[in-house]
C-alpha cells in the first residue's frame, strides 16, 4: 500500500488538488480553531487550509511523498503543519489532546477499521469533533474515485458501529460532483459523518 501511494504522490501535479475537499472547508469554517488531527492526509491540501485559518494542525500518512509534497505546499502559502509519517499507532500523538479530527477520503485493511477508527477518537479531548467524508459502497461501480476494494468502502451500518460513542452522531449518503485533482472527478456516491465525543 505505500508504495502505491508514494508513487501516485511522487507524479508532479497534486493527485488531488490542492484546495481543501468541500465537505471538510464547509464544515471547519464554521468552528473556532484548536488543535486538529488528520489522518491520512496525503499531499497536504486540507492540512494546509485549516492551518491558514489560526488551526494547529496535526497530519499523518504512510507515504514519504505525500507529506514532502504537504511540507512543500504549506511552505509555498507560508503556515507551519506537523506531518508525520509511519503507522499510527507507533506515532504517539496521545489520547484526549485534539479538539477535531476529519477523516477525509482516509482509509485502511478493513479488518483493522473498528479499532483504528476507536483508537483516533480516543485522541479527542471530552467535547472533541468528528468530520468525515468518504466514498459509500455504492461508489464501487463507478470510475470517480475510490478504492477498488469494496471492502474498504463505507457503509451507513459500519460507521454506526464505528463511532457508536459520539453524541450527536450524523451519518448521511449523497451524491456529489468531485472536482479534486486528476483522480476523483465526477460525479460520486459519498457518505458524511459529524459527531461530538
Amino acid at each position: 500500500m505505500k508504495e502505491f501511494w508514494d508513487q501516485r504522490y511522487a507524479e508532479l501535479d497534486y493527485a488531488y488538488g490542492t484546495k481543501p475537499n468541500v465537505f471538510f472547508k464547509t464544515q471547519i469554517d464554521d468552528l473556532t480553531p484548536g488543535k486538529l488531527l488528520l489522518p491520512a492526509e496525503g499531499e497536504g491540501r486540507n492540512a494546509v487550509y485549516a492551518a491558514r485559518l489560526g488551526w494547529e494542525v496535526y497530519a499523518f500518512d504512510i507515504s514519504d511523498e505525500g507529506r514532502k509534497k504537504a511540507l512543500k505546499l504549506a511552505e509555498r502559502v507560508d503556515v507551519e503543519i506537523t506531518y508525520k509519517t509511519g503507522d499510527f499507532a507507533k506515532l504517539g500523538f496521545g489520547d484526549k489532546t485534539f479538539d477535531l479530527i476529519a477523516f477525509i477520503f482516509a482509509y485502511v485493511d478493513p479488518k483493522i477499521r473498528w479499532l483504528f477508527h476507536s483508537s483516533l477518537i480516543e485522541c479527542l479531548k471530552p467535547g472533541g469533533r468528528l468530520i468525515l467524508e468518504s466514498f459509500s459502497k455504492s461508489q464501487f461501480t463507478r470510475t470517480t474515485g475510490g478504492p477498488k476494494n469494496p471492502d474498504m468502502l463505507f457503509s451507513y451500518k459500519e460507521l454506526k458501529k464505528d463511532f457508536s460513542n459520539m453524541s450527536r452522531l450524523k451519518i448521511w449518503e449523497k451524491e456529489v460532483l468531485l472536482n479534486e485533482g486528476d483522480y476523483h472527478q465526477g460525479l460520486a456516491a459519498v457518505i458524511r459523518a459529524t459527531g461530538t465525543k
